[in-house]
This record gives structure tokens, sequence and C-alpha cells, in this order.
């Protein structure tokens, strides 16, 4: 795992200054604290920093190939390279290192453009083709590994594995973008369709970018993608059979390492499902840790700590306070970007414990997307029938005027919410998934905004590329397409976004197996039935698990990591809630009505209802607009 940056001339080729891709390149240390290295060339210039984890005395980068024809910085694992490379040694290509960024080298020497599709793993890299004097830039197929790019106004194109990288290069300009500030309202996350800063692009998830000197930035080419289009018809206990084949591979697959390697453990089915497949493995006591709450609704150390004993595992568990809030400031340092995801507080705090002990952990995310997993996946199942069974014309007409009079119950579980549900069911299954997805409803959204905002936004709506997405999707039915949406929209924009950049900042590698594409590809064709059966996400996959897990850990009610901001707000963190109408930051960019902010503010405190994300929200977007120095 590493941090890579560099510079390439799409126009006029001129000498690139190492000094500067150092700069670049020394603010991503934290991603790679165990080596450096800058190579130029004219019109060219390729920065790394190392996280040491296969063959830790060899494999230097930039790396080149044998014949210096080719020269490569690479971030991530390639978890396929050992059979990559009995592959390529037996077409003649030779190997001087034992990892796997070579047989990156040699993949584009012998497939050029669709080597990407080779590899199975977490990547970004780039790679300079002497001979074709072309660039090359490749991200793998679920966007776990991140890259940031940008055209400057000397001709150049800056790539970095973060935003700070880019700005770490004096010509990058730093204007917001207000479509973004949209966005992230809506989705609590910058997506990455779009940037912060106006002229900052991030390689999509599965995609690369063929760049040539003296020519424009094309657009990027997709390799891969996800289709829900075609359905297993094996019985289900093949299927099951297949799914446990698939999962022990994709564990088994991901615990190489020269370094030692552990599991982050929730307590819930993904995680536990990735330690019973590590545990199985033979190579050793697991280690795992888990981090807990001082709220004990939002506690599951509990059920951490049983599968912990279950697999015998060396177990370490720490708990979460309102007190650690004055950590908000290192946690906006992190994402660059505005991230309101109040779960990247602990994650920061798992990856710190166990970075103590280990340099790898396996993760269990992606099974919730890949599986339908998550409750409003369930919902949106039950919804889509209903939709079915109700005359378009009586659920706009009727549901929709119902919803806009029905009291807002935010205290009440999804399914009592019937405010929530009359409006989802009024419009579109999209829009519906849509308004569930969201954080912030956009009647809420635009009561917020100034009147300057709401001209620079136009017509936009946060929510319309993930409706367009679900519309254009490879997708059977609703809950295809919701589960397409989270896997291209949702997982790349927040949930590996946090995961990298709070495994990053520590120094530690996160792998998540159950997100092998072959794993997602084998899911993507299970019968809806097999995916939700009887309001139970991730059917097939807890069935299959039975043998290894007990039912308490397999059926009871989703948690999630989820952090108790409501009650923090309404306690100990009240006066910052009060605080951020009053935030000269955000006043500053004359984008919000801080007297209607103050008002829900006190509403939150004084629980006639919850704005816990909203508030969240704004107080990153203040501090990440601080760090950033946006004009």
């Amino acid at each position: 795992m590493c941090g890579i940056a560099g510079l390439f001339h799409t126009g006029t080729i001129k000498p690139v200054d190492p000094a500067r891709v150092e700069r670049m390149c020394d603010v991503l240390a934290h991603r790679g604290p165990d080596g450096s290295g800058i190579w130029t060339a004219p019109g060219v210039g390729l920065g790394h920093r190392r996280l040491a984890i296969i063959d830790l005395e060899g494999s230097p980068q930039p790396m080149q190939s044998a014949d210096e024809r080719v020269v490569i910085s690479f971030n991530g694992e390639i978890y396929n390279y050992r059979e990559l490379r009995r592959e390529l040694e037996q077409q003649g290509a030779q190997f001087r290192t034992d990892g796997d960024t070579e047989v990156i080298l040699a993949a584009w020497q012998k497939w050029g453009e669709d080597c990407a599709a080779h590899l199975h793993g977490m990547f970004a890299f780039a790679i300079y083709d002497r001979a074709d004097r072309t660039l090359f830039l490749a991200r793998d197929r679920l966007g776990v590994k991140p890259l940031f790019y940008a055209e400057l106004s000397d001709g150049s194109l800056a790539f970095a594995s973060e935003l700070k990288g880019l700005l770490a290069h004096p010509l990058l300009r730093r204007e917001a973008d207000p479509l973004a500030i949209e966005d992230y309202m809506t989705w609590g996350y910058v997506p990455d369709h779009r940037s912060i800063l106006r002229g900052v692009r991030k390689l999509p998830a599965g995609h690369s970018l063929l760049l040539k000197h003296d020519t424009p930035v094309p657009r990027p080419r997709q390799y891969w993608d996800v289709s829900f289009e075609r359905r297993h018809k094996a019985k289900p206990r093949d299927l099951e059979a297949e799914l446990l084949h698939h999962l022990q591979q994709a564990v088994e697959s991901r615990m190489v390492s020269d370094v030692p390697l552990g599991a982050f453990l929730s307590g819930g089915v993904d995680s536990s499902t990735v330690v019973a497949f590590m545990s199985g493995a033979g190579k050793g006591k697991v280690r795992t840790c888990s981090i807990g709450f001082d709220v004990a609704s939002a506690d599951e150390t509990s059920h951490a700590d049983k599968v912990a004993q279950l697999f015998d595992t060396d177990h370490a568990s720490r708990i979460v306070s309102a007190d650690q809030f004055d950590a908000i400031d290192t946690v906006a340092g992190m994402f660059d970007e505005p991230f309101a995801d109040a779960s990247a507080l602990p994650t920061w705090r798992v990856c710190q414990l166990a970075r103590e002990s280990v340099t790898v952990a396996l993760s269990g995310d992606g099974a919730d997307e890949a599986f339908a997993g998550y409750r409003r996946q369930v919902f949106h199942a039950h919804e889509e029938r209903l939709r079915g069974l109700i005359p378009r014309a009586i659920r706009s007409k009727v549901l929709g005027p119902l919803g806009e009079a029905f009291p807002k119950l935010d205290w009440a579980p999804r399914p009592l919410r019937a405010k929530s549900t009359l409006q989802s069911l009024a419009g579109s299954g999209a829009d519906g998934y849509a308004r569930a997805l969201s954080v912030v409803p956009p009647e809420l959204r635009l009561g917020l905004y100034s009147e300057g905002l709401r001209k620079q936004i136009g017509g936009y709506r946060g929510e319309t590329p993930l409706t367009e997405m679900m519309a254009q999707a490879p997708a059977r039915s609703g809950l295809d397409a919701a589960q397409y949406a989270d896997l291209k929209f949702w997982l790349p924009g927040d949930i590996l976004t946090k995961v990298d950049r709070t495994s990053m900042a520590v120094s530690l590698e996160a792998r998540e197996p159950l997100l092998d594409h072959r794993l997602v590809e084998f899911a993507a064709a299970l019968p809806e039935g097999l995916r939700v059966k009887r309001s139970q996400g991730k059917w097939l996959l807890k069935k299959s698990m039975e043998r290894y897990l007990p039912d308490d850990i397999l059926y009871r009610p989703k948690q999630g990591f989820v952090t108790p901001i409501a009650q923090w707000f309404r306690g100990p963190l009240a006066d910052k809630a009060r605080g951020i109408s009053k935030s000269a930051m955000l006043a500053r960019t004359d984008w919000f009505d801080n007297t209607r902010i103050a008002e829900l503010a006190e509403a939150h405190i004084a629980g006639r209802s919850d704005h816990s994300r909203l508030l969240w929200q704004l107080l990153m977007l203040d501090r990440s607009l601080a760090r950033l120095g946006i004009t």
C-alpha cells in the first residue's frame, strides 16, 4: 500500500522539476513511511511513497522495466500476481524482483491498455511508456484505491492518491464547485463524479485513462462493470457451495503478506465471516480488534467478543466516547474534501488499534452492497412490489400529498415513518431509493441555502446522478438497480473513501475480501429470493454461514457501525451544535441561512427532531473548508 503522485505534460513537453513531484509525495508520507522515490524524464515525473508489505527489501518505486522502456508508480496489491507471473514467464517475460509491481509492468508490455482487466486486486497506478510516449492511469474495479487528477495552467496534468497531493502544487486552483456543495449536502460526501474543487477530477472505479503528449485529455475508458442482468439457474444448495468457495478464495488470497496481518471484527455477519475463513486457513491465531461506544445502543463489543472467543482470536477492543471529539480536525484533514460519515472517527480509532500489532487488516466491507444487506435495500424491494400494485396516477396524486401532510417522525423505526414511505411510493423507484439513501432531503436543503447558492446551483439536484445511474443500470429489477447504485456510487464515494483515508492515516493496509470482483459478480447473478427472503437481507450468505456462526450473530437485527452523534449533540456536544450557525468560515462563503441552522440546532438539542446528521455535515464542511483554504 502506498501513495503515488506525478506530472505529465499534455501540451508542449517541458522539463519536470523533481522537487515539485517530491513535495506532492511528501504530503502523502503517511501512506508510505517505508521509502520514497522520484523519476523524471522530459514532460513526465512520477513519485512514490512506499508502505512495504510484500518483497520488503525489493520492489523500489518508481520501478523501471528491465529494458527501461516502461516506468510505474503503483499503489495497492495484486492478489493474483503469482499466477500472472507464471503465465507471463511462459511467454518469455523475465523478472528481477519477487513482488507484484514488476508483474504489472510485464502485463502492460504484453496487453497494453487491457492489462488492468487481468489484475485481481486493489490498485491505482501510473505507467509511462517511453516508446509510445504515453502515460496510462488505472483504478481498480470497485474503487478501493483512489486517484485524483487535474489539468493545470502550464499545460500539465497532475495526479495523486489524495487531494492533498494536488494541493501541494502551486498552480492548483482552490475554487469551490457549488454543485459539489449540493452533492455533499445530499449525500454527506462528494461523490466520485465531482470534486469539492473546480477542475479536479477522480478517475472512476473500473476505468483507465491513456494520456499522450500534445493531445487533449480524453475521457476515461471503462474496462469493467458489474451486471445484474443474468440469473444463476443452479439449485440453492449448489449456489451455497459455490458461494463458500468464492469466500474462501477471496479471504485466503488476501492473507498473503510479509508483515503481520489481522482483521477488524465488529461482531456483525460480514467481519465475522472474514474471521471465520481466516481462522480456517491454518496460518495460526488470528489477530482481531474492535471499537465500541459509550452509548449502549450503539455498542457491539459484546458480539465481537463472542466471535473472538468462538475462533480463539488474539482480540483487542477499545471504547470511543464524546470526549474524543477534539480529534475532529485530524479526521477532517484525512479526507481533504468534506466528509460527514460520522463512523469515520471510530473507523480511524480501530485502525489505530490494529496498527499497534499489524500492518495489514482484513475488513468485512462490501457484503451489504453485493448481497443486499442494507435495510434500505430490503425496504426498497418491498416498495417496488407495492409500486407494481398501485397505479402511478394514484401514487403521485394521492400518496404524494399524503406524504407532504404527514408529520415527520425522526424517532420512529423506518417502517413506521409513514411520511418517508408515502413520499417514496409517490415517485419512481429510483426517486424513492435516492430519498432513502440521501442524508438531507431536497426541501430541507433548499431551505438552508442562501439565494446566491440557489442561483449558482440552478436546477441541479444531488439525487439526479444516482437516479440516472439506476435508470441506466444493467438490471432486471428495482432491487438490482439499487444494489448497482450502491456498488457504483455509495461504495466508492463513502465506504471505501472512509476506510482508505482512515487506514492510510496510520500507515495500515486495509483489504476487503468481500469485494473480490468474482464474488461480486457471483452475488449480482443471484435470484432476488436468495438475496432477500422474508424481509431478511443477505439471505444466502447468512444461510451458507450457519455451519460457522451462531444464529444470534447471523440473524440479530443489523446494527451498523453508527456513531451516536444524536445523543452527543444533545449532551456533551450541545455547545458544538449551537456554534455551527456562528461559524466564521461558513458565514464567509455566504452559502447558508445561519438563522435557519440555529433553529435546527435548537430543535435537535430539545429533542423535537433529529438533525444530528445535518449538523455533523455542516460541522465537517466548516472544518474542511478552513483546511482547504478555498476561495
